[in-house]
C-alpha cells in the first residue's frame, strides 16, 4: 500500500472522510422538506459538527498526524458549513448576503493562514474564532430544524420558532465572523511587519521585537488568536 493511500485510510482521516460523506445525506434530507426530514437533517448536522474534534484528537492520540490530515480536517469543516448554507439559501431560509459574508470571511482567513504558513508563522486559533464557530453551528442546526416546536417547562410551555432562533443566531455569528477576521488580519500584519523590521535591524516604534522577548531571530514567531 502506498504512503498516500495508507495516510488517507488511517483512522483519523477515515473519520474526516466520513464527515465529508455525510454532506450529501444531510442535503438530501434538507431538500425534501418535511417536519421529520428537517429534524433528521438537523440531527445529522449536529452529530457531524460535534465529531469535528474527534479526528484531530485521534490523530494526536495515535501519533497519526499527517499532511493530508492537516489539509482534510479544515476542508471538511468548511464543506459541511458552506454546502448546508447554500442549500438553506436555495430553500429561502437564509438571506444570500449572509452566506456570502460568511464564505468571504472563510476565504480571507484561509488565504492569510496560507500566507502565514509560507512565511513560517504559526497562527493558532483564538477564542473569537471558536465563539464564531459555536454560534454558527448552532444557528445552522436551528435553521435545519426550521419548524416551530412546543417546548414544555414545569410551569408553562413556549412555542419555539426554530427558524427565527436560527436566523438571529446566524446574524450574531456574522458579527463574530467579521470581528474575528479583523483581529486575525490585524495580528497577522503586526507579526509580518515586525519580522520585516527585525530583518533590517529596525524595530517598530513601541513594539517589542522577537529578540527582546528572548527568542532567536530565526525562530518563526507565533500569533495566538
Amino acid at each position: 500500500m502506498s504512503t498516500l493511500r495508507r495516510d488517507l485510510l488511517n483512522l483519523p482521516n477515515a473519520v474526516t472522510l466520513v464527515r465529508i460523506g455525510m454532506i450529501p445525506i444531510i442535503l438530501t434530507f434538507t431538500y425534501y422538506e418535511s417536519r421529520l426530514n428537517s429534524f433528521v437533517a438537523a440531527l445529522l448536522f449536529a452529530v457531524t459538527a460535534a465529531t469535528d474534534f474527534l479526528d484531530g484528537w485521534l490523530a494526536r492520540r495515535t501519533g497519526l498526524v499527517t499532511v493530508i490530515g492537516k489539509f482534510l480536517d479544515p476542508l471538511a469543516d468548511k464543506l459541511v458549513v458552506v454546502s448546508t448554507l447554500i442549500m438553506l439559501v436555495h430553500l429561502g431560509r437564509v438571506a444570500a448576503w449572509l452566506a456570502i459574508v460568511i464564505m468571504a470571511r472563510e476565504f480571507i482567513v484561509s488565504g492569510l493562514r496560507t500566507m502565514a504558513m509560507s512565511e513560517g508563522i504559526v497562527i493558532a486559533a483564538g477564542q473569537e474564532g471558536k465563539y464564531k464557530t459555536a454560534v454558527q453551528l448552532a444557528a445552522i442546526s436551528f435553521l435545519l430544524v426550521h419548524y416551530p416546536y412546543q417546548v414544555d417547562f414545569l410551569a408553562f410551555s413556549v412555542e419555539v420558532n426554530a427558524n427565527a432562533v436560527g436566523t438571529w443566531l446566524l446574524y450574531l455569528s456574522v458579527g463574530l465572523s467579521i470581528w474575528s477576521a479583523a483581529i486575525y488580519t490585524r495580528d497577522f500584519l503586526r507579526v509580518v511587519y515586525r519580522r520585516e523590521a527585525q530583518s533590517t535591524g529596525k524595530g517598530l516604534e513601541g513594539a517589542p521585537t522577537v529578540a527582546s522577548a528572548g527568542k532567536a531571530l530565526d525562530t518563526p514567531p507565533q500569533v495566538t488568536l
